[in-house]
């Protein structure tokens, strides 16, 4: 063997895939070195990553990517200047995306051009406090020019968290 130890693996995999789907550098920012990543029973493969006893993010089976908890997005937000995954809409309606409300084209005032449909992104006010995370419809580009539809189908707003 070359020394690298299975949990120096993890690590590197947890970090490189957060880099790729988030920004560069945001893997490190997302995952310190004492987080606790947790493996499927049955696959054995690394399936969610806790800090403190909180979850931070899942990593999904299906693509390889993460689904953020509004936890990992606040981690993103604050330790990060160069994340590509941010929603940012009008403050009337927060409280209705805080509470899980989907986020509609009209509402977004800023999107970043980088990101796909069925992308993970990180929805925030004007005051750039994180409301909910969820996925992309669209794409960055479509959520500006676009005035009709859903934007991000929110999986989690940070009303229903507390």
């Amino acid at each position: 063997m070359n020394g690298v130890t299975d949990l120096e693996n993890a690590f590197r995999r947890i970090r490189s895939v957060a880099d790729y789907q988030f920004g560069k550098g945001i893997g490190a920012e997302l995952f310190p070195e004492n987080v606790e990543i947790i493996r499927s029973k049955r696959t054995g493969r690394i399936r969610y990553v806790y800090f403190d006893g909180k979850r931070l993010a899942t990593l999904r089976p299906t693509d390889g990517l993460f689904s953020l908890s509004i936890l990992g997005a606040k981690r993103i937000v604050e330790n990060a200047n160069s994340a590509k995954c941010l929603v940012i809409v009008m403050d009337d309606v927060s409280k209705f995306i805080a509470e899980g409300g989907d986020v509609f084209a009209k509402h977004v005032v800023k999107a970043d051009c980088d990101i796909r449909p069925k992308d993970e992104v990180i929805i925030l006010d004007e005051g750039v406090e994180v409301l909910a995370v969820g996925r992309a419809v669209l794409s960055g580009e479509e959520m500006i020019a676009f005035t009709r539809g859903v934007a991000v189908k929110v999986r989690r707003g940070c009303a229903e968290e507390s």
